[in-house]
């Protein structure tokens, strides 16, 4: 029964995005060799030279995001869709009643399948805490909260610029945020920025994008606390530099939050809405076997149940992706698509897959 249950995981597929989070990790479950198929790594490298050429209208698309007016349709301005699509796209969501547009807003992660080399330099680690992911636009005097598929959940008054009305400046500042929502907490932790007080910053690296969110947010007094005017924390995450030592570093740390996981954000990435090779996710127990790090026994890094028996799995799967990479310097392997874009809070607990519909 086992068996056969693994062959039908294997042979069903809901999603079409490589790598997707919502499934368990493709080194926990299963993958064909193929050559036809593009490994990780040569699709970071095409990610990395499509955002030299392409060069969408940010300031634009960041003023509609902030005034919600989507009455023109310029193609540019919709970041990740070919033309076609969005001029479909956007006739048909101009007959609906929610604002959809603000859907697939967020820069979404994959799993890290093939370890990058340059892992050590050209990568930044973020410790994530357990939430849901939010797009938060704060303008005209209002600050709302969007999920990932475009509905707004919350709307209240916060510190951010265009927050609240007595920081509005009517309307010239906005700012829009990528964060991660913690109900216990009454928190949004800050992963990326988009926008601060007018000034997008979808264009800019990685790196220069945290060092920005960092140094605005000190800026920023009484944002950190919970007020009449912000009802709500917003804390920014801090990264690090992914070599061995900060890692293990990273994993030994007592933190404030419950942590849901890690991410990895290449240092030269332009934020990207949608679904993206350049941002990697894995558990804490993952780190070692995925990693090869060696990391002190502690809570993070303890395996769930649900996972010892899935540690053989995963240093076969490694042997047999070096032998194939030997025998085939050119060749690739397919990993398994088992399920839809990315749910951040979404346990990875071994699931019954779904028929794609």
């Amino acid at each position: 029964m086992d068996e056969l249950t693994r062959s039908i995981g294997a042979g069903f597929s809901v999603s079409v995005e490589p790598n997707s989070t919502s499934a368990p990790h493709p080194r926990l479950s299963q993958y064909k060799s193929r050559s036809s198929a593009l490994e990780q790594d040569e699709r970071r490298r095409r990610f990395l030279d499509l955002q030299k050429k392409k060069r969408l209208n940010y300031v634009n698309h960041a003023r509609r995001l902030a005034d919600g007016d989507w009455t023109g349709n310029d193609s540019d301005e919709e970041a990740g869709e070919e033309e076609e699509e969005v001029e479909e796209e956007m006739e048909i969501e101009q007959r609906k009643k929610l604002p959809r547009h603000y859907a697939n807003q967020l820069m979404l992660s994959e799993w890290l399948v093939d370890v990058p080399p340059e892992l050590d330099t050209e990568w930044l680690l973020v410790v994530c805490p357990v939430g849901k992911r939010s797009l938060i636009v704060a303008s005209k005097g209002s600050t709302a909260a969007f999920t990932k598929s475009g509905y707004c959940i919350n709307r209240f008054p916060s510190l951010l610029p265009g927050g609240n009305r007595h920081n509005s400046a009517i309307g010239k500042d906005y700012t829009i945020l990528d964060c991660i929502f913690s109900e216990v907490d009454r928190t949004y932790y800050i992963l990326d920025v988009m926008c601060w007080r007018g000034h997008p910053v979808y264009d800019c690296p990685t790196e220069f994008r945290f060092y920005w969110l960092q140094s605005k947010v000190q800026e920023s007094e009484g944002l950190s606390e919970i007020g009449k005017r912000n009802p709500f924390r917003f804390v920014s995450l801090q990264s690090i530099d992914c070599s061995a030592q900060s890692i293990r570093q990273a994993l030994s740390v007592e933190y404030s939050f419950k942590v849901d996981g890690l991410l990895f954000y290449h240092r030269q990435t332009h934020y990207t809405p949608g679904s993206t090779p350049l941002v990697g996710w894995l558990r804490p127990y993952m780190v070692p076997d995925i990693l090869g790090l060696e990391v002190p026994p502690n809570p993070l890094v303890t395996k769930p149940d649900y996972a010892g028996h899935q540690l053989q799995q995963i240093l076969e799967h490694k042997k047999i992706s070096t032998e194939v990479r030997q025998a085939e310097p050119n060749g690739c392997y397919e990993l398994e698509h088992l399920s839809t874009p990315e749910e951040q809070s979404q346990s990875d607990a071994p699931t019954n897959p779904r028929m794609q519909s």
